[in-house]
């Protein structure tokens, strides 16, 4: 009788962790310019494959994001939030930056 053998998983290969941002300036880097995406990856220290699948993944969110799926309003709208955040902490900074310096002056 022949013996049957176990069928094991391939080991999983460590993978970097980039951040969201990271990865969609890589994404726009790919889609406006004028460079291949294996060039922009190149230049990013990216393996090649792996910032193909991100803008494949992109597109086919972006796809549906026209079709008018709902999570991507949603997405949209928490981005906006934050952004107008950022904005407001912005525009705080630069008041207390103008009141210190119409002090230093007078």
């Amino acid at each position: 009788m022949a013996k049957k053998s176990k069928q094991t998983k391939p080991a999983a290969t460590p993978q970097a962790a980039f951040n969201q941002e990271f990865r969609e300036t890589a994404i726009q880097l790919a889609l406006v310019g004028d460079k291949p995406i294996a060039e922009v990856a190149r230049e990013l220290g990216l393996p090649g494959w792996k910032l193909y699948d991100w803008v494949k993944a992109w597109k086919k969110k972006e796809g549906k994001a026209a079709a008018g799926g709902k999570g991507s309003a949603e997405d949209e709208l928490r981005k906006l939030q934050r952004r107008n955040k950022e904005l407001e902490m912005e525009v705080e900074i630069l008041k207390k930056a103008a009141a210190y310096f119409a002090k230093t002056l007078l």
